[in-house]
């Protein structure tokens, strides 16, 4: 949990001032039962909360990937101010760069420390922890390329390697995509249930059997995007998890979903929670986009996702309306429910649900033969309104009907709702949900296209230029919010 991780840094700050002396007094005074360095389970629970928070949300101004860009962009929230701060698809400089350094520094680091620590070559070898940090280190790659396009990838983290490289190369996505899916296989071979106890474990309190699950799922996930890309390799990697669920074990209820289980002590809490409560912003509301759809269909789940207005109604107003419109509908649009702002809320950063709907959109798809898309549809469905607390799963399949990929994919995106950045990953590679067209009042940048990637941070264009410049070509396009990544289907 994330009120251990406080405890984790104080115990690391200490560790590391033992190793502050001068002359021969620490060769003199060398305790063999306090080690002066620190060791994996400080650094887990540093990288697993510093890199879900900033997925999540992030407390900071211009540090909120999610709340100030991905969640507005794909219509789950909108601003009733300062709409120039991602509503509009306006964004600050200080975005990209803040979680570019964050997600490298912050979270890469902590994880790629773990992995040679702990590898086989190690004089510490710990398999679980090897592949706990794997696992968690494909994630966080995940999150870079599928935002930014070509990443450092091969060449990254190898700033203090015997064979230092400050500049790396960029990867294609490509690339990417093919060593985050072998990575994932190879984690799930390390993890072993039998084998060494780990600590500092903030995501599954040391529940192996949990981390394979996540393993693989996330190993579906990302065949599943790079699937009308790369076909044949996709299928195979779906039809090897599924056809082996004791070799290859995935989600299996809501009870193995990835998510933060936060707390009700600062600064442990859910990162909503300090930003819309502790902090007292009322910014953001529900987009008019998300509200209508789930309206339209009686959803039960818009009264977990949002407060009625004082009319006792949900109601969302449009994205990227000008401030001076915006704060018109500060009491009329619904804001976002406690189960989100709640500080012991959970930071989710993948579900059943999620996987549920990933195996429907395979089967109609044919990449997989095992299952059938209707039941998997059904079992997404049902998942994500208990992930949620929510009644009506059955009133609502019986108006959704026969499945169709493009009603999967709709669901997806509801289902998503807190994880804006999956939702609009999702709807860049697919195209869905079909969006409604803008507001008249609307005033849009980015030529009215809702972005397509980050652009590469300034940083790295005085510090790395030619491998950026080389990144710039990888993706096929300028450094822009228009570029269409690799895995775009259309």
């Amino acid at each position: 949990m994330k009120k251990h991780t406080k405890i984790y840094l104080l115990v690391a700050s200490i560790l590391l001032g033992t190793g502050a002396c001068t002359g021969d007094f620490d060769k003199m005074n060398v305790d063999p039962n306090n080690p002066s360095s620190i060791t994996p389970q400080f650094l887990l629970p540093t990288g697993i909360e510093s890199s879900i928070d900033r997925y999540w949300g992030h407390r900071t101004r211009f540090e909120r990937i999610n709340l100030d860009g991905a969640a507005l962009w794909i219509q789950h929230l909108t601003r009733n101010i300062y709409s120039n701060e991602g509503d509009n698809y306006g964004i600050s400089q200080a975005l990209p760069l803040n979680n570019w350094k964050g997600f490298f520094n912050d979270a890469q680091s902590n994880f790629n420390r773990i992995i040679t620590l702990s590898g086989s070559a190690s004089a510490t070898p710990n398999s679980n922890y090897e592949g706990i940090a794997l696992v968690m280190r494909t994630w966080t790659f995940s999150l870079l390329t599928d935002m930014w396009g070509a990443i450092p990838y091969s060449q990254a983290l190898k700033g203090t390697a015997t064979d230092p490289i400050y500049t790396p190369a960029y990867d294609s996505m490509e690339k990417v995509y093919a060593g985050m899916l072998e990575d994932l296989k190879i984690a799930n071979e390390k993890l072993n249930v039998a084998g060494p106890a780990v600590s500092g474990d903030i995501l599954y309190a040391g529940n192996i059997l949990k981390w394979k699950k996540f393993a693989n799922s996330l190993r579906l996930r990302l065949a599943n995007r790079q699937a009308a890309k790369k076909p044949t390799e996709s299928r195979a990697i779906m039809r090897e998890i599924l056809s082996d669920p004791v070799k290859y074990p995935i989600f299996t209820s809501n009870d193995d979903n990835a998510s933060l289980k936060c707390t009700t002590i600062l600064p442990s809490n859910n990162e909503w929670n300090q930003v819309l409560i502790q902090d007292g912003r009322t910014d953001w509301n529900l987009s008019k986009t998300l509200v209508d759809k789930m309206n339209g269909l009686n959803d039960g789940r818009i009264k977990i996702f949002g407060n009625p207005n004082k009319a006792g109604k949900y109601e969302g107003h449009a994205n990227g309306l000008p401030d001076a419109i915006a704060t018109t509908y500060l009491e009329s649009s619904s804001t976002i429910g406690s189960f989100f702002t709640a500080a012991a809320a959970p930071e989710v950063i993948m579900t059943y649900a999620e996987l549920q709907f990933i195996l429907a959109e395979a089967s109609i798809d044919g990449d997989i033969t095992t299952g059938n898309a209707q039941t998997y549809f059904e079992n997404g469905v049902n998942a994500s309104f208990a992930q949620f607390g929510a009644t009506g799963a059955a009133d609502l399949l019986a108006q959704l009907g026969t499945v169709t990929r493009a009603k999967v994919l709709d669901q997806k995106w509801i289902a998503l709702f807190g994880q804006g950045i999956e939702a609009w990953t999702e709807y860049r590679r697919t195209g869905y949900p079909i969006m409604p067209a803008a507001d008249p009042r609307a005033v849009f940048e980015n030529s009215g296209i809702i972005p397509t990637r980050l652009p590469y941070p300034g940083s790295e264009y005085s510090l790395n230029a030619t491998n950026v410049a080389e990144g710039e070509k990888l993706n096929g396009g300028p450094n822009d919010m228009k570029t269409k990544l690799w895995w775009a289907e259309k």
